[in-house]
């Protein structure tokens, strides 16, 4: 079963800035181009660190206002005024840059961005050259799928070639990413694993269980899942 990655739905022509480029290059940069950061690169294209619109307002923030003398200042306040200062893109920038490969999946890209707190991730190679940027817009371009191709993937991946389930056994809609399941299987361990497959599938939104079973297996599946097999059970 295919799950999309990161380089399906990542940006490949990529605006970046070298650590020499000034303040004023990298607003205009941003506004002409409709982007809120940049990327900033060294001359073999490896990934220094990223310039955002939060970057660039610290400058905005503390126009005109005096510089605060505090003896013991926290991280963000120190942070902040060097930012409010600097002129280059490698004095604005912050570093190191967050990143992920191309190969990550994107339920995987989804966690790194909530956890770190940003918006966009630099796509790096091995050598950690830049190959291209995803942002939360891009992540949630996979539930723009036609039902039809979800659907596809539920029947050929999840029960034919995984589950091994024939034609006719189970009908499968979609409507809006929405997947239903209905029809009768052997075990409700089968059941189990269709359902959990199905959510799986790249665009699915929910999958609504209208399966039945022949067998309850459910004890000894959580008796295996626990890695505890009953006597006389093989």
């Amino acid at each position: 079963m295919r799950t999309w990655q990161v380089q399906d739905v990542m940006t490949v022509d990529v605006l970046t800035v070298d650590e020499d480029t000034g303040y004023r290059t990298v607003v205009d940069l941003l506004t002409a181009r409709h982007v809120t950061a940049v990327p900033v690169v060294d001359g073999t294209r490896r990934v220094l660190g990223v310039v955002s619109q939060a970057d660039l307002l610290h400058k905005v923030e503390r126009l005109g206002q005096p510089h605060e003398r505090r003896i013991f200042p926290g991280r963000r306040t120190r942070t902040g005024w060097a930012k409010a200062a600097a002129t280059l893109a490698g004095d604005l920038m912050t570093a190191p840059a967050v990143t992920v490969s191309p190969g990550v999946t994107l339920a995987q890209a989804a966690r790194i961005m909530d956890r770190r707190g940003v918006k966009r991730l630099p796509v790096v190679d091995d050598l950690g050259r830049l190959v291209g940027i995803v942002t939360r817009g891009d992540l949630l371009r996979v539930h723009l799928r036609p039902d039809a191709d979800i659907r596809r993937d539920v029947v050929t991946d999840v029960l034919h070639r995984v589950l091994g389930v024939p034609d006719g056994t189970v009908e499968v809609t979609v409507h809006g990413g929405v997947v239903t399941l209905t029809g009768q299987l052997d075990r409700w361990s089968t059941v189990h694993l269709a359902l959990r497959l199905s959510a799986q599938v790249s665009g699915v939104v929910e999958v609504v269980d209208a399966l039945g079973y022949a067998v309850d297996d459910a004890p000894l599946a959580a008796l295996r899942a626990g890695g505890v097999t009953p006597a006389g059970i093989a």
